[in-house]
């Protein structure tokens, strides 16, 4: 059994027991969050499709850490001009385990 979810402006192939990274969620570690915009659910070999989302249908998962992705450096700079500008970013994150797919 697997469900597609939307989270984050992402959609996620989840089934239950998966590690999932998502983009940051207000939820404190250890607290169980509700994904309820199921796009598509597997059950039994049959495939329901949402439209645009399964009626009655949601996956909860419980969250595993908070964390910040490794850091991606953007250097900019104009050759001759003597213009450097060097600039980092870590995106923020939410580990998530799948616990149960309701459907």
């Amino acid at each position: 059994m697997y469900a597609i979810v939307e989270t984050g402006g992402k959609q996620y192939r989840v089934q239950e027991g998966d590690t999932l990274f998502v983009e940051k969620l207000n939820a404190a570690e250890g607290e169980v969050v509700v994904l309820d915009t199921v796009l598509a659910v597997s059950k039994d070999g049959v495939l329901t499709l949402g439209t645009p989302v399964v009626e009655g249908a949601k996956v909860e998962a419980k969250v595993a850490a908070q964390g910040k992705g490794k850091k991606v450096v953007i250097f900019k700079y104009k050759p001759k001009k003597d213009y450097r500008k060097k600039q980092g970013h870590r995106q923020p994150y939410t580990k998530l385990l799948i616990e149960k797919i309701n459907a």
